[in-house]
C-alpha cells in the first residue's frame, strides 16, 4: 500500500501538470471533497486516480496505447490498469445522471500498481502523445 500511494501522489501530481488533463480527481489533493476525512481516517490516499482529458481522442488514445498500462475493468491489483466508466463501470446508469456526476467521453480512471513510478508515467505520456 505504501508503493500505491507513493506512485499515485507523483502520478497524479504530473497528470494536474499536462496540459491535455482538464481536471484530477485524487483525494489526495488539498482541494478534494474527501481530502480533509480522507487523511483523518488513513494514514495514506490509495491509489485511485480519476481524470478527464479535453477530447475524446485523447481518451482513445489512452485507452488503446498504452502498453504497460492495462485496459481493464478490474481496479486494486499490484499492476496499473486504467478503465472507461462510459462503458464500463457506468454504462447502465442514465446519461444525463453520468453527466451530472462528471463521467462523460472524456473521463478517465486508473489504478496506481507498484511498478517503477518512471515506466508509469512515460506509458501515459507516449499514449497521451500518440
Amino acid at each position: 500500500m505504501e508503493k500505491h500511494n507513493e506512485n499515485a501522489a507523483i502520478v497524479a501530481k504530473w497528470l494536474r501538470e499536462q496540459p491535455k488533463v482538464k481536471k484530477v480527481y485524487y483525494a489526495g489533493f488539498a482541494d478534494h471533497a474527501g481530502y480533509a476525512i480522507s487523511k483523518s481516517q488513513s494514514t495514506g490516499f490509495g491509489g485511485m486516480i480519476s481524470f478527464e482529458v479535453d477530447t475524446l481522442e485523447t481518451a482513445k488514445s489512452l485507452l488503446t496505447k498504452t502498453n504497460m498500462i492495462l485496459f481493464a475493468e478490474s481496479l486494486g491489483g499490484t499492476e496499473t490498469l486504467i478503465t472507461y466508466p462510459l462503458t464500463q463501470t457506468h454504462e447502465s446508469i442514465p446519461a444525463d445522471i453520468r453527466e451530472k456526476l462528471g463521467i462523460n467521453e472524456r473521463f478517465l480512471r486508473i489504478s496506481i500498481g507498484i511498478e517503477k513510478v518512471e515506466d508509469i508515467i512515460a506509458d501515459l505520456a507516449q499514449a497521451m502523445e500518440a
